[in-house]
């Protein structure tokens, strides 16, 4: 995906929380939304939006849908941005 749909989905403060809960464990749909004061169909807005942006992924077991943090597309985001400010892959300024 490009990084103009990577910037705009992390955007959000909502589903870079939703990321930060990603980082520890898959979870389910219903997990995500106990930690969040919004509707079920909000967050699974968010949720959309961070997969097409192809930065989490699912997979589904039984009747449950588990996301989890595609860390690939954070880490060529960051590099970009690294390579932006001027420092090398080695944290040197360039």
């Amino acid at each position: 995906m490009g990084l103009q749909q990577t910037l705009k989905a992390l955007s959000d403060p909502i589903r870079r929380e939703i990321l930060n809960l990603l980082k520890q464990r898959a979870l389910s749909a219903g997990e995500i939304c106990e930690h969040f004061p919004v509707t079920g169909a909000s967050v699974s807005r968010h949720l959309s939006v961070l997969k097409e942006a192809d930065l989490i992924r699912d997979r589904r077991e039984g009747k449950f849908i588990f996301y989890e943090i595609n860390t690939s597309v954070l880490e060529e985001t960051m590099l970009w941005l690294a390579d932006l400010k001027g420092v090398s892959q080695n944290n040197e300024e360039v």
